[in-house]
């Protein structure tokens, strides 16, 4: 897994994690339910992040199952474990590493992560290595995104430039914008049988009453997209900032 993560782990960005979540949580429940996440199980989280996936998880698999949420990231976990803390979550622990290389005293039912594979130069590699931490018939289950499903219509130019500014940064940063569309592949290199995959996104108008677009366009530039974006002389701060992309002042991207 790689070592340093595209966005980093400042305040503004773990904030940003914490309203992505929100945003996400019913369509990542769904998903999990669908792909047989059930009560009871031992799950590994991968790439756990500020521990959102691994509440949610812990959540359905319940007090007799087991939640192992796995970052490379030190400080991530550690406010990951004093998120699970504070909301009194007995059935998941935490811990620092590659969770491809760490070595588990059990097995899993189950290995998910949200999020994860696009950072990874090798998702084949990835999903072969977690496989070795799966009981047989274990169920692999990764929520990825794809940017090429994100535009508008009728044209709102400024979110289409934000979104396109936004891929062109993951891309620049070494990630992939498109790794949703690419995992039924993937799984294959892997050696893997063919992967159910559901494609859903959220849709809506400025006037939708649920606010869902609109907490959308306020978690899709994280911090490290402007830098990453000056860093590469596609675009400025004072441009992204003028774009309505990036409010300029510390917070969230909007």
């Amino acid at each position: 897994m790689n070592d340093s993560y595209l966005l980093g782990h400042s305040p503004s960005e773990s904030r940003r994690l914490v309203e992505q979540a929100k945003l996400l949580a019913p369509i990542t429940r769904r998903f999990l339910l669908e792909a047989g996440i059930l009560p009871g199980m031992r799950v590994l989280d991968v790439g756990s992040g500020m521990g959102d996936v691994a509440l949610l998880v812990a959540e359905i698999v319940g007090p007799e199952g087991e939640v192992v949420g796995v970052d490379t990231s030190a400080a991530a976990i550690a406010a990951a474990s004093a998120r699970s803390l504070s909301l009194s979550r007995r059935n998941i622990s935490f811990a620092t590493g590659d969770p491809a290389c760490l070595t588990f005293v059990q097995p899993f039912d189950a290995v998910v992560g949200r999020y994860v594979l696009l950072f990874q130069k090798d998702p084949a590699s990835m999903l072969r290595a977690l496989h070795a931490k799966l009981v047989p018939a274990g169920v692999i289950a990764f929520h990825e995104l794809d940017w090429q499903g994100a535009r508008s219509f009728p044209t709102a130019p400024t979110f289409d430039q934000c979104c396109r500014w936004a891929a062109e940064a993951l891309r620049l940063g070494g990630a992939d914008p498109h790794v949703g569309s690419k995992l039924y592949a993937a799984f294959g290199r892997a050696g893997f049988p063919p992967p159910t995959m559901r494609v859903e996104a959220i849709a809506g108008g400025p006037d939708d009453p649920s606010g869902s677009v609109k907490r959308l366009v306020d978690t899709i530039f994280p911090e490290a997209f402007v830098h990453t974006l000056e860093q590469h002389r596609i675009a400025t701060a004072e441009e992204i900032s003028y774009g309505g992309c990036y409010d300029t002042a510390p917070g969230l991207g909007r």
